[in-house]
């Protein structure tokens, strides 16, 4: 009796081991470096006239495939420092870090490119900010994100991505603790860069 469940025990393994085999031969992973440009909606609800200046930098996410058409994105990037300006007079800096994670669907019928859409969230921290005195943001902001993007393959594992998202990013503004409205930042984000699949 011991014996058959050993033997059962070893098939069972093997079995495990093959399926694991054969998945990570189909690469579920994907890994992207991008350069991305923001830029700000700028629009706010305070007597200031609030807004943030446009920036390039760069961003790398990390990609799995579930299957050939579902995939799961987490896009970082370094601590972002922008200048704010009231009615146009710049008045200091923050800094932002905004993580985001999207479920994505790709479509794989077309030949030569592989477009997909994608929605999640985007969590941003706000940090180091320099504001006249007295006047303060909230430490962070949860809002939604969107995307539509392409991947042109280059051989089996390197590909050339281009890719935009529209993430909601808001932040209340107060003044000696009295709120004097919203900063709604709510940036589109271009983005191109190299995939790799491994």
């Amino acid at each position: 009796m011991k014996k058959q469940t050993w033997w059962v025990a070893l098939l069972l393994a093997g079995s495990v081991t093959g399926v694991m085999a054969q998945s990570m031969s189909e690469s579920p992973w994907q890994i992207r470096l991008r350069s991305v440009h923001l830029d700000s909606v700028n629009k706010d609800t305070t007597p200031l006239g609030l807004s943030i200046d446009n920036k390039s930098f760069a961003s790398i996410d990390f990609s799995y495939f579930f299957n050939k058409n579902l995939a799961a994105e987490l896009a970082l990037t370094t601590d972002q420092k922008q200048r704010v300006f009231a009615n146009g007079t710049d008045i200091g800096s923050f800094k932002h870090l905004p993580p985001t994670l999207l479920m994505q669907y790709h479509f794989t019928d077309f030949e030569g490119f592989k477009p997909y859409v994608g929605g999640g969230v985007a969590y941003t921290r706000f940090s180091g900010v320099s504001l006249p005195p007295g006047v303060t943001l909230d430490s962070h902001s949860w809002g939604t994100a969107f995307q539509v993007g392409v991947d042109f393959p280059i051989d089996k594992n390197w590909s050339i991505n281009l890719d935009v998202k529209k993430t909601y990013i808001r932040t209340d503004v107060y003044a000696d603790g009295s709120s004097l409205g919203r900063l709604r930042v709510d940036p589109m984000l271009l983005g191109v860069g190299i995939g790799y699949r491994y």
